[in-house]
């Protein structure tokens, strides 16, 4: 099967960190009232320095008046942290707003609501400078409603030039919708490994079984722990980011049926992937090895809440140095052990199939400019991302200050969790201000990133967890898709895909849970209904586009 071109996670796929950059901090840590008194006497000077060169005026010593940009930040419920106010929101006016005469205004934005935020700030007209999201398809919606302005691609040059040439090649390859410039992005570096599949290894120990490495002998762990009286299968209900089919795409699908099908914000029910995942499914369902409650397992907590209570054998999440499943789950039960499962990347797949994964393109965040914005808005917005961009400021906002946030040790940074100070780094290390221009941090050497991680991604005696799931992401990693990028807006996709989600998650849990003599029925009647409530839209307007060549596709 041809590779072809991805676009960015949900959000989830959250909050994945890194450690590692180089530079250092000691610039960042000066005074905001030393700052400030410099401010002004540089914004003073504006007034008489600010000169046009070519179509662009130079804002280098400030802007003459002032410059409101308001730029989004994820609320993420953190306890104690306000996201628009705190230590290094300060920090970052006094070092770059006070200095150039920009007022830096956080804007908060839900992180489990952020499309209707947005929305509604779009409808009441006051959104935010940038308007970003993770997930190209939603960010084509923003342009796609007049939400945002072409982007002049010289005047990101020009004002970001640190910035344009560490983005020039990914902003030029995919920032283009409609035959103008739309987005702008954040450098991604990505990882797989941060994605772990645990399974209990105690069990697997009870009923005399190796850790599954095939979708088969997935079956048989599970049906041995049901004879066992032990858990099973931890399913979540599917609502979004779509990625369940990877492992059930037969081989030699071409890159126009890719293009078609695949797409993060819309199931594909009608193709004969999710038919092979949801027949599977049933099988388990009928056989009693899967959650039977799995449509009511909405979020990771309950998910994480099954496992750790021993109803199921498996649980799939995002590793963090601060997750708290090991603890939990040890307990509620002292003597549980955990093994490292693969999932989409390198096993569990069925005979007669690869094990494909979700494969990112080279950018993270995906950012428009404000329909509204004007010249001096659009200015300073870039050179706050220029300013970001600079390694000393990078740095201490992913890391803060040596010896306190963080210390290095054996060449690695690693987070002082303890710390308290007025300057503690927020829970997620303040990735939400420094997503606009780097989504994961890294030292630009694999092997580095892989030691960091050990620290940053794991709890403190679980960093073979990071090992066995970086050992299952290189044996797999050629397995990797990456989803086709319209270079037009899909109007049927916006207009059909909230109520296609609806009925998603109604067809695929009668699918899953109906008797297997009537799936072949209810399949096919759910793809009829699933077709007549828009989907036949959204393929026939994917294929025109297709037939058209507004498609990015790399091999």
């Amino acid at each position: 099967m041809k590779k072809t071109l991805a676009l960015g996670m949900a959000a989830a796929m959250t909050a994945t960190l890194l450690a590692g950059c180089g530079g250092s901090s000691s610039s960042a840590a000066s005074s905001a009232a030393a700052s400030t008194a410099e401010s002004t006497a540089s914004s003073t000077a504006a007034a008489s320095t600010a000169e046009s060169t070519g179509s662009y005026t130079d804002y280098s010593a400030g802007f003459p008046e002032n410059v409101t940009i308001q730029i989004p930040v994820y609320d993420r419920g953190f306890e104690n942290w306000n996201p628009t106010d705190n230590y290094y929101t300060r920090w970052i006016q006094s070092e770059f707003g006070d200095k150039y005469n920009v007022t830096v205004k956080y804007v908060a934005i839900a992180r489990s609501n952020e499309v209707q935020d947005f929305n509604q700030m779009i409808a009441a007209g006051n959104a935010p400078t940038i308007i970003f999201h993770y997930d190209m398809p939603a960010a084509v919606n923003y342009w796609s409603e007049g939400a945002e302005q072409p982007i002049d691609l010289d005047e990101v040059a020009y004002y970001a030039p640190t910035y344009w040439d560490n983005m020039k090649d990914t902003i030029e390859t995919y920032g283009k919708l409609d035959g103008e410039n739309a987005f702008i992005f954040a450098e991604r570096d990505p990882i797989y490994y941060n994605w772990v599949t645990l399974i209990r290894k105690d069990w697997l120990d009870q009923v005399g079984l190796d850790v599954p490495t095939s979708n088969e002998e997935l079956k048989t762990a599970m049906q041995a722990f049901k004879d066992a009286g032990l858990g099973v299968e931890n399913d979540p209900l599917i609502t979004k980011s779509f990625t369940y089919f990877y492992n059930w795409i037969p081989e030699g699908t071409s890159d126009d049926e890719l293009a078609q099908y695949l797409d993060l914000n819309v199931a594909p029910f009608t193709w004969t992937a999710t038919k092979n995942y949801l027949q599977d499914m049933n099988e388990k369902y009928n056989a009693g090895i899967v959650d039977p409650e799995f449509y009511l397992t909405t979020d990771d907590t309950l998910a994480k809440g099954k496992f750790v209570s021993g109803q199921c054998a498996t649980y799939s999440f995002y590793m963090s140095s601060g997750t708290d499943v090991f603890s939990s789950l040890l307990a509620n039960d002292p003597n549980a052990e955990v093994a490292v499962m693969g999932s989409t990347a390198s096993g569990t797949v069925a005979d007669g199939f690869t094990a494909h994964y979700y494969e990112y393109p080279s950018y993270g965040m995906i950012m428009g400019i404000n329909a509204n914005a004007t010249a001096e808005e659009r200015a300073a917005t870039y050179m706050f991302l220029d300013w970001m961009s600079q390694p000393d400021n990078l740095k201490y906002l992913q890391y803060g200050e040596e010896g306190k946030t963080y210390n290095v040790v054996d060449g690695i940074n690693v987070y002082n969790t303890d710390y308290t100070g007025d300057d503690k780094l927020s829970n997620n290390n303040n990735k939400d201000y420094w997503c606009l221009v780097q989504e994961v941090q890294h030292y630009g050497d694999e092997a580095a990133d892989l030691q960091a991680n050990k620290t940053t991604l794991a709890p403190a005696g679980y960093d073979w967890v990071v090992q066995d799931a970086y050992d299952l992401q290189k044996k797999g990693e050629s397995g990797g898709i990456i989803t086709p990028i319209f270079s037009k807006a899909v109007q049927a996709t916006t207009e059909y895909s909230a109520d296609l989600n609806s009925l998603w998650q109604e067809a695929y849990v009668d699918c899953v849970t109906c008797s297997p003599d009537e799936f072949e029925s209810k399949y096919e009647e759910y793809c009829q209904e699933y077709l007549d409530a828009g989907y036949q839209e959204i393929l026939d307007e994917k294929a025109s586009l297709i037939a058209d060549g507004n498609v990015l596709v790399v091999k």
